[in-house]
């Protein structure tokens, strides 16, 4: 495994790579410093991609990722994964998405264990009002992506 740190407008964000797919995304406050740095090619590719998102030129990653979960967490983070850039879904448009109209909060439980935020945009989901609800990032992080897509 390879990580790397790089700084952005959030602060600063891990990046962790296994056979060159992005295995995890953390933000500074959950590092995993067992794991010694060693950029490589692959996490510069990462890297070049979330810096053009922050500024602005980048609306879709085109980043190898590798997700481990329930098969119920797979199909979450699939689903936010097809959330349009600039827009929000609610946690209850994200169970109706799979199919499980009642698994709201199970949706938001998955939400909160996405292991590669940014890149699986679990920001750009907010509750039946509007209002921001949970963010592994913390919810002023949540509230600065949401404002970057609207711009």
């Amino acid at each position: 495994m390879n990580r790397m740190l790089i700084e952005t407008p959030i602060g600063s964000i891990e990046l962790i790579e296994e056979k060159e797919c992005l295995k995890k995304v953390s933000f500074e406050e959950n590092l995993h410093n067992e794991i010694p740095i060693k950029e490589s090619k692959f996490l510069k590719d990462c890297q070049s991609q979330i810096l053009e998102y922050f500024n602005g030129k980048r609306k879709k990653f085109d980043i190898p990722i590798v997700l481990t979960g329930t098969k119920f967490q797979l199909c979450v983070w699939n689903a936010l994964m097809k959330i349009p850039y600039g827009e929000v879904k609610t946690y209850q448009q994200i169970a109706e998405m799979i199919g499980n109209k009642k698994a709201s909060r199970a949706v938001g439980l998955a939400n909160h264990n996405n292991p590669i935020p940014i890149i699986i945009p679990c920001h750009r989901v907010v509750g039946k009002n509007g209002s921001l609800m949970g963010y592994v990032g913390g919810l002023n992080r949540k509230e600065k992506l949401i404002a970057l897509e609207k711009q």
